[in-house]
């Protein structure tokens, strides 16, 4: 299939999004989808709260979904944001964690606005080579690049390691300016999956339920001092509502020790220069709590629609929701 831009696909990429977030004291949402339930939920609650939004697609979710069909779905999910009223949408489509060039050049050669190139395990000198040649493969075409420096814990499709390492702030300014790449992810204590802390690193309330460590907002403040400015951005930073992994045990599922990251943290990260967010983990896990709940509740259905439809709802409530209280995004399309 021929190349396509973005800019056929009525995308836009990261850069004036972040320019006016850092500005405004606010996060872009990112939040991963790899089916249609959930892309239509991101782009109502987008739509229905004013907010710019980033589309996320791992490697793993393109495989999931296909990238043909993907290519497709985001140009549906711009029509469908003009369809519920919003003239210009401002949305992204992102390959979340990039795990080779080979794999960012596709993702750019196939309409997406922005990819991120995750060389993080690498020895230093071999991200900063690693994510210089997407950013020049990828600014040629006017699409930006994500890199980045630390190691978060946690488990994420093909994303792993058994333990985080922080972003070094001396490091920051060499590697910024050697790659030309456009954000940093960093690593301050946030992490992968819906356990982002093991117990032994939690407090446990009275409840049984586990109270994690702060971030280390000290490292996010040494980084802004050496680059002021700069799009920073966290990955890993589900805050994993009790709630609904609640429902998902009540309901026959077995997450223990679920934690995530208090939503006043992520807050407080939001006006920093953290200007993007990423969020899986409490998509996969509204989704599956309403899913598990309705068929408990109604054990005659078995028509998708049937259960997919409240998950569709749950999602469309949370997004919202993180886009006005957490993030701090509603109402900042027009900026």
């Amino acid at each position: 299939m021929a190349n396509v831009s973005y800019k056929e696909l009525g995308l836009v990429n990261t850069k004036e999004m972040f320019a006016k977030a850092i500005k405004g004291g606010y996060a872009i949402p990112a939040y991963n989808f790899n089916n249609m339930e959930q892309m239509q939920a991101i782009i109502q609650a987008a739509v229905e709260t004013k907010s710019p939004v980033i589309l996320q697609v791992s490697k793993g979710a393109r495989a999931y979904a296909n990238g043909t069909l993907l290519r497709y779905m985001a140009q549906g999910a711009v029509e469908y944001a003009k369809e519920l009223g919003c003239a210009k949408p401002q949305i992204v489509l992102h390959l979340d964690h990039g795990p080779s060039f080979e794999v960012a050049k596709d993702c750019i050669d196939n309409g997406f606005s922005s990819v991120m190139i995750d060389g993080s395990a690498l020895p230093y000198d071999e991200n900063v080579a690693l994510t210089k040649k997407v950013v020049e493969y990828a600014h040629a075409r006017d699409v930006t690049v994500e890199a980045e420096l630390g190691v978060l814990g946690g488990v994420e499709d093909e994303v792993s390691a058994e333990e985080s390492k922080y972003t070094k702030p001396e490091e920051v300014v060499d590697f910024v300016t050697k790659t030309g790449c456009d954000s940093l992810a960093i690593s301050i204590g946030t992490s992968h999956g819906r356990c982002k802390f093991t117990p032994e690193q939690c407090t446990r309330g009275p409840d049984g339920v586990l109270n994690p460590p702060p971030l280390a907002f000290d490292v996010l403040a040494e980084i802004e001092k050496k680059i002021p400015g700069f799009p920073i951005v966290l990955h890993g930073s589900s805050s994993v509502p009790q709630e609904y992994v609640k429902i998902i045990e009540q309901y026959g599922g077995k997450i223990p020790d679920s934690v995530g990251i208090p939503e006043d943290q992520l807050r407080k990260a939001a006006k920093s220069a953290v200007c993007k967010i990423n969020i899986d983990s409490d998509g996969r896990l509204a989704m599956t709590a309403a899913v598990r709940k309705h068929l408990a509740e109604n054990p005659g259905d078995f028509d998708p629609r049937q259960y997919l439809k409240p998950a569709r709802d749950e999602l469309v409530k949370m997004y919202s929701r993180k886009n006005i209280e957490v993030l701090g995004s509603a109402g900042h399309l027009d900026d």
